[in-house]
């Protein structure tokens, strides 16, 4: 109940997004704009502002890391093997490939902060920010390849990514941001949360979102069961116990992250589709999550 709790604002920001577009006089001609936004300024304040805030020990949390990078690998990776499940054409494929791999950070931290304390939310976002730029660098390479634009340029120039590196990069030359500048960064972050799910909800369509939905189905069972069970098996091997084998897992377990959508609809994809599978892993790790929260409490390392 408890992370279902956690979950219900995000799906409520979603069901306000399909009530606003539908009832409240914000049609088709409002939103792209509130994309812009999120996608050139929002997002990329959340990313460098996470970043440039974590405390993140890379020798230490190597074991962590590995995992959570092998798990999202091993997200790609089958979901080029259910290709032909989804029929979809290359663009189409591309947009929602990165929903079998992509995480709600948000969620993340506030579940494992609920799981395991300070340590875990720590523990998690660390893990989280050191992901994102694998993250990001996947999703824009594919949907960059099978689009209209060059690869290198749009790497080179997708605001998500040049926000980690920069992150990274403040945060590792030891600098700290200015105490006037925090709270301006933070309203930009809560933004982007906030407007980003509110899009995500206006772009849902019902069922009309093109492809087969055993392919949709395959991607929500791939990010919601494969990948924590492979997480857990992983850290196993790798050795990882207490908080940080709860936080493998559980990274394994969240949910798309919504600038899944903001990104495909910026870069000329599939927007509506994976914006359905957005909100259908939200709703569905509502159970997932609280399963997998249930396995670690039982029989999870101490």
């Amino acid at each position: 109940m408890q992370s279902f709790l956690l979950l219900l604002p995000d799906f409520a920001l979603i069901a306000l997004g399909v009530l606003l577009r539908r009832f409240f006089g914000l049609g088709d001609g409002f939103w792209p704009g509130v994309e812009r936004l999120v996608y050139f300024v929002f997002f990329p304040a959340l990313l460098f502002n996470a970043l440039a805030r974590a405390s993140i020990d890379l020798v230490a949390m190597a074991p962590l890391l590995a995992v959570g990078l092998l798990c999202m690998a091993a997200g790609l990776l089958l979901a080029l093997a259910g290709r032909p499940l989804l029929g979809l054409d290359a663009m189409g494929f591309a947009s929602r490939a990165q929903c079998a791999y992509r995480f709600n950070t948000y969620i993340g931290i506030a579940v494992a902060g609920k799981f395991a304390g300070a340590p875990g939310l720590a523990m998690m976002g660390a893990l989280c920010g050191a992901m994102v730029p694998f993250a990001n660098m996947a999703a824009v390479g594919m949907l960059a390849r099978h689009g209209q634009g060059r690869l290198l340029r749009e790497l080179l120039r997708n605001p998500l990514i040049i926000a980690t590196v920069a992150g990274l990069a403040f945060n590792l030359s030891g600098a700290r941001l200015p105490e006037p500048v925090l709270p301006f960064m933070q309203r930009l972050a809560d933004a982007a949360v906030t407007l980003g799910l509110l899009a995500v909800g206006a772009a849902l369509r019902g069922g009309g979102q093109a492809g087969r939905r055993i392919g949709a189905v395959y991607l929500c069972l791939v990010k919601l069961l494969a990948l924590p069970a492979l997480a857990w098996w992983l850290a196993t091997a790798f050795g990882l116990g207490g908080v940080a084998f709860a936080t493998a897992v559980i990274f394994a377990a969240l949910p798309t992250a919504s600038s899944a959508y903001i990104l495909a609809m910026r870069m000329g994809g599939d927007g509506p589709g994976v914006a359905w599978l957005i909100s259908a892993t939200t709703v569905a790790a509502a159970l997932t999550l609280t399963g997998w929260l249930a396995v670690l409490t039982r029989w999870g390392p101490g």
